[in-house]
């Protein structure tokens, strides 16, 4: 059995780990502005995009590069762990406008095809919106940053927010 005293610094050294969260707040902001183009472009309350894939912005775009840019400034943009989040980063908006789109574009195809073609008709069609545009990369890509670095800069990690407040584990 884990010792108690053992979970809460793991607990606090995750909540003290600004790259991860600054870069899981930079994709949770991206998926919640979905939400938000969704009211002002299409008038409509869906919060159902908030657990989609694709649209703008590219959450995963905005994940991977709040969080390399978080390591970046921490550790210094010459550090190996910066190029190994760079890299995962390109990696990630490639495949995310590239191989994740052409699926999505493979399944809206086959959805158009007369169920009489199939043995045993799919009951359910498979999910279109897989990837993203470049303009929805490009956009998710600057949305990392643009977050994640004024939050690192200027509020620290959640752990030091929480001691501030006097809230969560401490």
């Amino acid at each position: 059995m884990m010792d108690p005293s053992m979970t809460h610094d793991v607990l606090h050294e995750v909540l003290d780990n600004t790259s991860l969260a600054w870069g899981l707040i930079a994709c949770g902001t991206a998926q919640l502005s979905k939400l938000v183009i969704e009211l002002v472009v299409h008038r409509r309350f869906r919060p159902a995009v908030l657990i989609e894939t694709g649209g703008m912005p590219s959450s995963h775009s905005a994940l991977v590069t709040g969080t390399a840019a978080c390591i970046g400034w921490s550790l210094g943009f010459d550090h190996p762990l910066f190029a190994l989040a760079a890299m995962v980063s390109f990696v990630v908006m490639y495949d995310a406008s590239g191989i994740r789109r052409a699926a999505g574009f493979t399944a809206q195809r086959v959805n158009g095809l007369p169920d009489e073609l199939w043995p045993d008709a799919p009951p359910k069609p498979l999910k279109e919106s897989l990837g993203h545009s470049r303009l929805e990369v490009l956009v998710g890509s600057l949305f990392g940053p643009a977050v994640a670095l004024p939050g690192l800069v200027y509020l620290g990690s959640p752990g030091h927010l929480f001691s501030l407040l006097g809230v969560g584990p401490g």
